[in-house]
């Protein structure tokens, strides 16, 4: 009898902590640790199995190396990356392995993963569905579980890649810490949005292009703006990475309360690939004489014939085979996106939407982000000083990366060495969001 009423009240504790969106198959967990593929060998070798779990009691064991899944082939990072967030739990997953010379094929039904947990706030799981009809999944928290309050609010827009904004349990790194803080200490409603093909999204997301993603945004922010427990005059958008560069846009369109821009751009996707290119080949210690033959003969032309002729990486590497050796990419793929993501963010007029900025505005930069230029940041204020702008600051935060981490220089952020974490890199974020909102 003790043990029924136990259960039912970790039942009603559930409920009152958290909310279940079940429009949405949650997305499985293969309960083992998996590397990615290296990009040279195909397949992902499984380094360690939970005891207990369903591909343990399938017979899979450590070492093998999965080649396919669900009839996807495991070639490289972006199949696997659209493998690990396709797979649902409680439905037959059908998983081809190699072991030794041996072919093992299993059908298997993968547990759900984990919702996350934030203390002293209320989690909801919920969906929008986009002008496309891809459902996306909606993670909410509500500071104090109170729904009966009108509350300002962070919609979160993240960058680029094709990473999840959830912070599942094994999941640690300081941009997730970034997003605990903000859902845990903002005091105010923090809304994110998976994009498709991420999470429990629909879609596969290294074949969504930048305006299919960008509609599921704005859908996302009218459903926030009409959610009872959302004060929708007190509504802050941060963004980060493309998320920053987007964040002017999307505050003017839908009439935020402020912007908050962390580690941004101004320039066009041309420009910003070719600064990148050339950091890069500084960190990797290229003399000048170098730099300058690399970027006239091949990044000038390769980026030209990809981001203003529209064409495919692929298509200029045929015509030019000696770029393939300084091509950093994959062959119809950047950063896990497709070309056609690309084309239309060149042709998007960041800048134009700085210039035309009337809410306040706070911006970040890094002095160790190798990704993004302070020129790009400088120019940011010099539009909006020169457009009579009222309200905006520039911080430039000594030593911090690209990924919310605190480095000693370039290089080692580069190199994915480990940095550290300080408390003000989410609490500034915070203390201006409370700044505008007042």
């Amino acid at each position: 009898m003790k043990t029924t009423e136990q259960y039912y009240s970790f039942l009603i504790l559930l409920c009152c902590l958290y909310s279940f969106g079940q429009d949405l198959p949650r997305r499985a967990t293969f309960d083992a640790q998996i590397s990615w593929p290296n990009n040279t060998v195909p397949g992902a070798i499984i380094k360690s199995i939970e005891s207990n779990s369903p591909l343990y009691r399938a017979g899979i064991k450590p070492n093998d190396r999965i080649l396919s899944v669900n009839g996807r082939d495991v070639i490289d990072q972006e199949d696997w990356s659209a493998i690990v967030f396709g797979i649902r739990s409680n439905q037959k997953t059908t998983i081809k392995v190699k072991r030794g010379q041996e072919s093992i094929t299993k059908q298997i039904s993968l547990k759900p993963l984990d919702f996350e947990t934030n203390k002293g706030v209320k989690t909801i799981y919920s969906s929008i569905t986009s002008d496309f009809g891809i459902k996306q999944r909606s993670i909410i928290t509500v500071p104090d579980g109170n729904l009966d309050k009108k509350h300002p609010a962070i919609i979160l827009i993240q960058g680029l890649s094709c990473s999840t904004v959830e912070k599942y349990s094994d999941r640690s790194n300081n941009w997730i810490r970034l997003i605990q803080d903000l859902a845990e200490k903002s005091d105010m409603v923090l809304y994110r949005i998976e994009k498709p093909g991420v999470g429990d999204s629909e879609g596969d997301c290294g074949k969504i292009d930048f305006l299919t993603e960008l509609n599921g945004y704005e859908t996302a922010i009218k459903d926030l703006k009409s959610k009872p427990y959302v004060d929708p005059d007190k509504i802050i958008v941060y963004g980060n990475s493309m998320g920053s560069a987007l964040a002017p846009y999307l505050a003017t369109t839908y009439d935020f309360a402020g912007v908050i821009s962390d580690g941004t751009f101004f320039k066009s996707w041309y420009e910003h690939m070719l600064e990148i290119e050339r950091r890069i080949l500084e960190i990797e210690g290229k003399s000048q004489e170098e730099i300058y033959d690399l970027m006239n003969t091949v990044y000038v032309p390769l980026y030209y014939e990809m981001l203003i002729k529209k064409r495919s990486f692929e298509e200029v590497l045929q015509e030019n085979p000696t770029y393939a050796k300084h091509h950093r990419q994959g062959v119809n793929h950047m950063y896990g996106r497709p070309m056609a993501y690309y084309h239309q963010v060149q042709d998007f007029n960041f800048a134009k939407h700085w210039e035309n900025l009337k809410v306040p505005a706070r911006i970040r930069w890094g002095t160790n982000d190798w990704i993004m230029t302070e020129h790009d940041n400088d120019m940011i204020i010099s539009v909006l000083e020169k457009n009579n702008h009222q309200n905006h600051e520039l911080f430039k935060y000594k030593d911090l990366d690209h990924w919310s981490t605190i480095h000693p220089n370039y290089s080692n952020s580069f190199n994915f060495k480990p940095g550290k974490w300080e408390d003000q890199i989410s609490q500034q974020i915070i203390d201006w969001a409370w700044e505008m909102v007042n």
